[in-house]
C-alpha cells in the first residue's frame, strides 16, 4: 500500500521527540549565529522537487542550534508557555486533519470542541456563563475582537453604524488606559482605526496599577464622548492587577465600555490562592487572554470573551449566498475575525482535560512559587538586587554597577551585561525590560515543565555571571 505521509511523518516525529528530550540539557540560548542558518538555508531552489523525508531531514539538521529552548523549564524570558504532552498532541491531529473551522460544515467537530471548550473556560476563568466567546492567534488578535465589539456597542448608542457607514466620519472615541499598558493594546486599537491622539495614558502607581482618582476625573472632563476603559490583570512587569471591583462601576458610571488586557493575568482566577486578585473582574465587557502562554498549548492560541453577545457577532458575522451555515451549531465565522483558520479548539480541549480543573490550580501556584524563588535568590546575590517580588508569576531584578560613581546608564548596561552572560551559560534565558526609568531583568515563569532544579540552575548561572562580571569591573578598575 502507498502511504505517501509515513517516512516524513515518522522522522518528523523521532526529531520532534528528540528535540523534547534534550530540553533539559540542550543550552536555553541559541548557539548558531545568523549568517550560519542564511547559509544553511539559503539552497538552491531547483526545478525537480525532494523526496518529503529528505526535506524534513534536511531541514532539522540546518535550523540546528537556532532553535530557542523556550519549549523547556529553564526559559524565563518574555511571557513564553511550552506545551502539554496532550496539547501538543492534539495539534499534530489538527495539521493531519486539515480541518476549515470556519463553519460547522467545513468540520462538525471543530465546532461542537469550540461549543464545549468555550464553556469550560467561562467557569474556569470565572467570567459570566452568557459571555461569548472566539478563539484566535494570540490575546492581539483578542484584542480587536474585543474592541471591535466595543466600538460598535459605542457608536450605536450614538447612532451610528460603524459596519455600513465606516469609521470615517464616526463620533471620537476616548480610550482611556493605563500608561503602562502593553503595546498590544496599542496596535490593536491602530489595526481598528483608531488614532493614538484617542488614547489617553492615566497615570498609575508604583506597581503600575491605575489611580481610580486619576480614572473617575478623566471620565468626568467629557461625559458627552464615548468611552473605552482600558484594565490590566496581569502587567507584563510587575504582574499587577488593577482594582477592577472599584475601577469598573466608575467606568460604568459614565457609560464606558471596560476592556481587560488579561495575557496572562487572567489565569489567576483559576488558582483558589490567588484568585483575589481578579475580584470583579467578571464585570467587566470584554476580556482577552492567552492560551499559549499559561494554559501550556502551542502556538497559536488566544481567547476573547464578551459580555454582550449580540455586539460581539455584530461587528464580526458575515453572510454569503455561498456560505452553508448551520441552523443547529455554532459558526465559528460569527465570532473571529478570521475566515480560515485551525481547529484551534482541540488543542485547549486536550490541555484542559489533562490537567483538571486542580491541575490548572496547581500550575498556576507552582510557577508562581517558582518565580518568587528566582526573583528573591537572585535579587539577594552580592551585585544584585531586587526590584519587584512577584505578585504573580512575573517579577524584576536589577544589577547596580558596582562602582559608586556610577550613573543610570552604566547600571543598565551592566544589567544587560549580566543578562547576556547568564544567557551564554546555556543554564537559563531571561530577558531585560524598563521599569520606572531603570533597566531590569525580568522574571517570568509559566511553563509546566519548570522544575525545582531548574530555579537552581539559574540562580547558579546568576551567581556565576555576577562573579565573573565583578572581577572583570575590579581588574579594569584597578588599571
Amino acid at each position: 500500500m502507498n502511504k505517501p505521509f509515513c517516512n516524513a511523518l515518522e522522522i518528523a516525529c523521532e526529531l520532534a521527540q528528540t528535540h523534547l528530550d534534550g530540553l533539559d540539557t540542550a543550552p536555553v540560548a541559541c548557539t548558531t549565529d545568523l549568517q550560519t542558518l542564511r547559509a544553511r538555508l539559503g539552497k538552491t531552489l531547483h526545478n525537480e522537487g525532494l523526496p518529503p523525508e529528505q526535506v524534513i531531514s534536511e531541514l532539522a539538521a540546518d535550523v540546528k542550534g537556532g532553535i530557542v529552548g523556550s519549549a523547556g523549564g529553564r526559559f524565563f524570558g518574555w511571557v513564553i508557555g511550552g506545551s502539554l504532552p496532550a496539547a501538543l498532541a492534539a495539534d499534530w491531529l489538527v495539521s493531519a486533519w486539515d480541518q476549515n473551522a470556519t463553519l460547522a460544515a467545513c468540520s462538525p467537530a471543530a465546532a461542537v470542541v469550540e461549543e464545549i471548550t468555550g464553556q469550560w473556560l467561562k467557569v474556569i476563568l470565572g467570567l459570566p456563563d452568557s459571555a461569548s466567546f472566539a478563539f484566535v492567534s494570540g490575546c492581539q488578535m483578542a484584542h480587536i475582537t474585543c474592541l471591535a465589539a466595543a466600538r460598535h456597542t459605542l457608536l450605536a448608542r450614538a447612532g451610528w453604524n460603524v459596519e455600513e457607514e465606516g469609521f470615517c466620519w464616526a463620533p471620537r472615541i476616548r480610550i482611556l488606559a493605563s500608561d503602562v499598558r502593553h503595546g498590544a493594546l496599542d496596535r490593536a486599537l491602530r489595526l481598528l482605526g483608531f488614532g493614538s491622539s484617542q488614547i489617553v495614558s492615566l497615570p498609575t502607581d508604583a506597581l503600575g496599577r491605575v489611580l481610580p482618582e486619576a480614572l473617575e476625573r478623566e471620565l468626568r472632563s467629557n461625559l458627552t464622548a464615548p468611552a473605552i476603559v482600558l484594565l490590566q490583570a496581569g502587567e507584563i512587569n510587575t504582574g499587577s492587577f488593577d482594582s477592577f471591583a472599584e475601577l469598573i462601576p466608575l467606568a460604568h458610571a459614565q457609560h464606558a465600555w471596560v476592556h481587560i488586557d488579561a495575557a496572562f493575568g487572567l489565569w489567576a482566577a483559576a488558582s483558589p490562592r490567588y484568585k483575589h486578585l481578579v475580584m470583579g473582574i467578571e464585570h467587566a465587557d470584554s476580556w482577552a487572554t492567552d492560551g499559549h502562554k499559561w494554559l501550556n498549548v502551542p502556538f497559536d492560541s488566544g481567547f476573547a470573551f464578551v459580555a454582550d453577545p449580540e455586539a460581539h457577532r455584530a461587528a464580526m458575522s458575515h453572510r454569503a449566498p455561498y456560505l452553508t451555515v448551520s441552523g443547529e451549531a455554532r459558526d465559528q465565522i460569527d465570532w473571529n475575525p478570521e475566515w480560515s483558520r485551525r481547529g484551534r479548539a482541540f488543542p485547549t480541549y486536550a490541555a484542559l482535560r489533562q490537567l483538571g480543573r486542580k491541575g490548572i490550580a496547581d500550575l498556576i501556584d507552582t510557577c508562581c512559587e517558582h518565580a518568587r524563588a528566582l526573583v528573591t535568590r537572585i535579587g539577594s546575590l552580592p551585585g544584585a538586587e531586587i526590584v519587584c517580588e512577584p505578585i504573580l508569576n512575573q517579577g524584576l531584578v536589577r544589577f547596580p554597577h558596582p562602582n559608586a560613581d556610577a550613573a543610570e546608564v552604566d547600571h543598565a548596561r551592566h544589567t544587560e551585561d549580566i543578562i547576556t552572560a547568564i544567557n551564554a551559560t546555556g543554564e537559563a534565558f531571561f530577558t531585560a525590560s524598563n521599569w520606572k526609568e531603570r533597566r531590569v531583568m525580568r522574571v517570568s515563569v509559566c511553563n509546566w515543565l519548570t522544575k525545582v532544579n531548574d530555579v537552581e540552575r539559574a540562580v547558579a548561572a546568576a551567581a556565576k555571571a555576577l562573579q565573573v562580571k565583578s572581577a572583570t569591573v575590579a581588574s579594569q578598575s584597578a588599571l
